[in-house]
């Protein structure tokens, strides 16, 4: 088992070196720009869960999620070639709705702030 200091470690070891993958050694259509948000390998390191985002939003949620689990061999294997473990973790991967999510919260303070203005200013 692992401390939980070296599982942090290497699952951002592994999301360098998954970023390197997408950009440079991968050609499926589907995994073109996403970008790795986390990885969180737990503490036997036996899994890494992946969560990953796309510019465009969750309406390519489906496509980028089969593609990477498509792909799921190959970045296994080249991960495990240059992340040097006694056994490499399996891959999850997951949608991650945080950038969604920011851009709605920022939507409403900005409309909550719009409002604020309009009472504030005095009617004429």
């Amino acid at each position: 088992m692992a401390t939980q200091g070296r599982a942090l470690r290497v699952g951002q070891r592994i999301q360098q070196e998954l970023s390197e993958l997408l950009l440079f050694a991968v050609t499926d259509p589907r995994l073109q720009q996403i970008f790795i948000s986390q990885v969180r390998v737990d503490r036997e390191l036996e899994y890494a869960n992946i969560f990953v985002s796309a510019l465009e939003g969750e309406e390519r949620k489906e496509e980028i999620l089969a593609g990477l689990q498509h792909a799921s061999g190959f970045l296994r294997r080249e991960l495990a070639r240059r992340v040097k473990l006694r056994s490499f973790p399996q891959l999850r991967f997951h949608w991650d709705p945080t950038p969604e999510d920011a851009a709605r919260i920022e939507q409403l303070l900005s409309r909550l702030n719009e409002d604020d203005k309009k009472k504030a200013a005095p009617d004429e």
